[in-house]
């Protein structure tokens, strides 16, 4: 657990340059959880003690033929603050599970051992290669003066690539393809797709919304909430929760297991 480990988590928090913020956050975690603990054993400390007393009025009960007598009225009141005591405990109980799991939420995955230390993208080191950016021009016959343009400026050049238009209709991020830029959208979509499936990849076809706990559970919430697109709770929920469209594939397909146990062996589901 966190708590356990704590120095290992706060190591790799360092290593991946974390805010302290989330340092804090690790040390309240394993803070709270102690807590936990010590609010488990008092609560059923309680437990216990009304049952005991539960037990005794029963007993109690029995000998009295049903009377119940001072005695009894007595210990009954004692079993009913055992159990209001224990209440109040499962409250905190219940605020400090709230508070554990918003703060595991704004922390980021631990690194991998094989992850180099460094502050920027210049530490990283080059696994793997493929192909040669400078030879593209020989192997395509490009003119010594091409220079090759970005997708969106081939799109607008090609007269297929409108953003005006649906910034207008759905605000920003957002951009309207036509004419043979929509159908080359169709038809790079339709190509990887047969690419995968020669592949041995099986093509799914998941719901576009999903819930919030689907998106705590790949870790796209809390940190880039503003970045989703939500649906508003008088549309639509999911199963009571809220509801967003999903930002890549990753999610709902992640979600098609989730409580699941995978085998190793069934290892990797394509």
């Amino acid at each position: 657990s966190l708590s356990e480990n704590l120095d290992v988590v706060i190591s790799h928090l360092k290593s991946r340059r974390a805010s302290n913020e989330a340092i804090e956050s690790a040390k309240s975690i394993a803070s709270l959880n102690f807590d936990r603990v010590a609010l488990i054993k008092k609560r059923d400390d309680a437990l216990q003690k009304r049952n005991e007393y539960s037990g005794q009025v029963g007993k109690l009960m029995r000998e009295s033929k049903g009377q119940e007598t001072d005695e009894i009225k007595g210990i009954k009141n004692l079993a009913s603050q055992a159990g209001g005591d224990a209440s109040k405990v499962e409250e905190e109980l219940s605020e400090i599970e709230s508070n554990v799991n918003s703060l595991l939420a704004s922390l980021p995955n631990l690194l991998d051992d094989v992850v180099p230390d460094g502050d920027d993208d210049s530490a990283n080191e080059l696994v793997s290669e493929w192909g040669d950016v400078n030879a593209l021009p020989e192997e395509f016959g490009w003119p010594s003066d091409f220079e090759p343009l970005w997708h969106d400026d081939v799109a607008t050049n090609l007269g297929g690539w409108s953003s005006e238009a649906a910034v207008g209709m759905s605000g920003a991020r957002f951009v309207s393809l036509t004419g043979p830029v929509a159908r080359l959208e169709r038809a790079i979509s339709s190509y990887f797709l047969d690419r995968a499936s020669e592949k041995g990849y099986t093509e799914v076809s998941p719901p576009l919304v999903v819930s919030r706990s689907a998106l705590e559970g790949t870790s796209q919430l809390p940190k880039f909430e503003e970045d989703l697109f939500k649906i508003i709770p008088e549309s639509h929920t999911c199963n009571g929760e809220d509801a967003f469209l999903i930002p890549t594939a990753e999610v709902p397909l992640t979600n098609m297991h989730t409580g699941q146990i995978l085998e190793e062996s069934d290892m990797p589901i394509s």
